[in-house]
């Protein structure tokens, strides 16, 4: 097989893939709800959440810089079954996650440069989006580094844009909440829940780049180095972020999906005359890097799928691209779900929208669950593997003891939250149907693997 794919990916390129995927514009605004005091959450959570993770992360990719990441840290330490499914829910959260960004991605689009827009045109708009990361995707890991690596870059331009505009704001026409008031930096106890949980969500994804270790240049200082500037850097820009909006929105008035735009275009008025036009210069920019989510999950989803030993269970899903060695069948498969799912979005109303959203619920909920193989499975390889390592959890064994607790619990809440606890709604049976057939699903894998050993 020929593959073109044999640069390798440096410092610079990983911290801002990692960017990439972790710093996201379409659902950061959602703890603004709780006014200032979501800031100081933020930083919360980046302390007893974020850093953990982080270092766990590194410590499991500088020490274990095979390809397949979660996948096949999961596999050394739980075997093969644990690693089959984690490989399967990684991607099919991935699969029913691509609808709902470019279903926002259409929905901006409309809402903030073209409000005559049909439903039609958005509903086409989504589903050539999707191709388009498919097509880059099977195109190389070069590619995908390399539009993931701009995309990053803008959005951290248009965030610290977004942040100096707040300030601007603030001085000219005052700001939308009290800054100067001590107490409303303090969460409450059920607000640090519950939107802690939202925050953990949208912090996800520093093991994303081990997907493809294998490519990363000297992944045993690459990967911790990566981990403390990604992580500076994305704890700064989603706190600014938040800023912004406070400074832009009063509390009744921000908005969970589409709060982002309505800040930006409020902040935008710090131009006067010249408002409608930096507004909808910043607001596609915005809309573009919506693509870099799903370049970075896509190839790390596939990535982290196929080396769960792919193809010894299906030679469709296990095959590779001839020229690019890409997942190909991965991501055209995923290009088709998300082009039936977007349709079901817009084609019908009502109770197939709430249906859709359901979907996205139940692929959040089962995203999340392997996050709590990931983090026993740092904690197990910690004890049993005596494989050198070029960096660690700080404090040792205890250290990593720390990290696992907090990581498990903050996971494990997100999850929770997640999870619609009405037992006479039809989202909490979907819900959990949807998850029963996830892991049955995952099982037949596995024993298909088993099958062709044998044979």
């Amino acid at each position: 097989m020929e593959n073109t794919n044999n640069k390798k990916i440096n410092l610079t390129q990983t911290v801002l893939f990692t960017v990439a995927s972790i710093l996201v514009l379409d659902s950061f605004v959602a703890p603004s709800i709780i006014g200032v005091s979501s800031i100081t959450l933020w930083i919360f959570m980046a302390i007893v959440f974020f850093i953990p993770y982080g270092l766990l992360s590194a410590e499991l990719g500088a020490t274990y810089p095979d390809d397949g990441g979660i996948v096949s840290w999961v596999n050394r330490a739980f075997g093969e079954f644990p690693s089959v499914l984690v490989g399967w829910m990684y991607w099919i959260n991935v699969a029913f996650w691509m609808p709902a960004v470019f279903t926002a991605f259409s929905g901006w689009l409309n809402l903030g440069v073209f409000p005559e827009m049909s439903m039609v045109v958005q509903a086409v708009i989504a589903v050539i989006m999707c191709w388009v990361v498919v097509f880059i995707g099977v195109r190389g890991i070069e590619e995908s580094v390399l539009v993931s690596n701009i995309m990053a870059v803008l959005k951290m331009a248009i965030l610290l844009i977004f942040g100096i505009l707040g300030v601007v704001y603030a001085i000219r026409f005052g700001a939308n909440h009290d800054f100067s008031t001590l107490k409303n930096w303090i969460p409450s106890w059920d607000n640090t829940l519950i939107y802690g949980a939202v925050i953990v969500y949208n912090l996800m994804g520093f093991e994303l780049i081990s997907a493809i270790g294998s490519k990363i240049k000297n992944p045993k200082r690459t990967i911790p180095l990566m981990t403390i500037i990604a992580g500076a850097a994305i704890t700064f820009f989603y706190a600014f972020g938040t800023f912004g909006v406070l400074v832009a929105l009063p509390a009744g008035e921000i908005d969970t999906l589409d709060g982002f735009v309505y800040a930006l275009h409020e902040l935008c008025s710090v131009f006067g005359s010249g408002q409608t036009v930096i507004f909808t210069i910043l607001i596609l920019a915005s809309i573009i890097t919506l693509v870099a989510n799903m370049i970075t999950w896509a190839l790390g989803a596939n990535e982290s799928f196929m080396a769960a030993d792919l193809d010894k269970r299906s030679k469709l899903l296990g095959h590779r691209h001839k020229k690019f060695g890409t997942a190909d069948n991965l991501y055209y498969i995923m290009g088709i779900v998300s082009t039936i799912l977007i349709i079901l979005n817009y084609a019908l109303s009502g109770d197939a929208n709430d249906i859709f959203w359901t979907i996205f619920s139940f692929a959040s909920i089962v995203f999340l669950a392997n996050y709590l193989f990931m983090f026993p499975a740092a904690l197990k390889l910690k004890y049993t593997d005596d494989t050198p390592r070029a960096y660690s959890v700080p404090g040792g064994k205890f250290g990593m003891w720390v990290a696992v607790i907090l990581c498990f619990f903050f996971v494990a809440l997100a999850i929770y939250f997640l999870i619609d606890w009405d037992f006479s709604s039809y989202p909490f049976w979907m819900q959990l149907i949807g998850t029963i057939i996830t892991v049955f699903t995952g099982w037949l894998l596995y024993k298909a693997g088993k099958k062709k050993s044998v044979g």
